[in-house]
C-alpha cells in the first residue's frame, strides 16, 4: 500500500569531522510520509561538515531540492537554515509545513509518485540516460528512473 511507510526513530543528527567523500542517504528514505526529503537534508549536513561528496556540491539547491521546495513552498536558503539549527528531520518538515504549506497525504502522494517515477519516459529520460553513460551505467536497462539510478551509482546497490 502506498505511501510505504518506514518505521524508525527521528534521525538526530550530531557534526563530526568526516571524510569528504560521504553520500547523501538514499532518496527512498521518507520524513513524515515525503520520500526524498531527508537526502536533501543530508546533502545540507554533510556539506556543513565539510564531508560531502564533491559531486553534490555545485547543485545543492538545485534539481529535486528546488523542486521540493517549490512544492513545500520555502525557500531553499531558509530551509537550509533551518537543517543546521534543528535535529531531527521531522522538526524541519513540520518547521517547514508551518512557514510553507502543509502536506496532505494526496499532496504527498503525488511528491512520492512523481519523484520515484523521475526518468522514465519524461523530460528527465535523455538527462538519466547520459548520466548513466557518463558513470558506465549504459548497459543497465534495469535502471529507468532518476532515484534508481543514484542507488547504484552511489554504491548501494550493485
Amino acid at each position: 500500500m502506498w505511501p510505504l511507510r518506514l518505521h524508525s526513530p527521528p534521525r538526530q543528527y550530531y557534526f563530526t569531522a568526516m571524510s569528504a567523500d560521504q553520500y547523501p542517504i538514499s532518496a527512498y528514505t521518507e520524513t513524515l510520509g515525503l520520500v526524498y526529503f531527508p537526502r536533501m537534508l543530508s546533502k545540507i549536513r554533510f556539506h556543513a561538515t565539510q564531508s560531502l561528496h564533491a559531486d553534490f556540491i555545485e547543485n545543492m539547491g538545485e534539481g529535486l531540492d528546488k523542486r521540493l521546495c517549490e512544492y513545500l513552498r520555502v525557500s531553499y536558503d531558509d530551509l537550509h537554515a533551518k537543517t543546521l539549527a534543528m535535529k531531527s528531520d521531522e522538526d524541519v518538515l513540520r518547521a517547514a509545513f508551518s512557514t510553507g504549506r502543509e502536506l496532505n497525504d494526496t499532496d504527498k502522494l503525488i511528491w512520492n509518485h512523481y519523484v520515484t517515477k523521475l526518468g522514465w519516459r519524461d523530460q528527465v529520460t535523455e538527462s538519466l540516460a547520459n548520466r548513466k553513460q557518463s558513470s558506465g551505467l549504459q548497459d543497465r536497462d534495469d535502471i529507468v528512473t532518476m532515484i534508481e539510478y543514484f542507488e547504484y551509482d552511489e554504491g548501494r546497490k550493485s
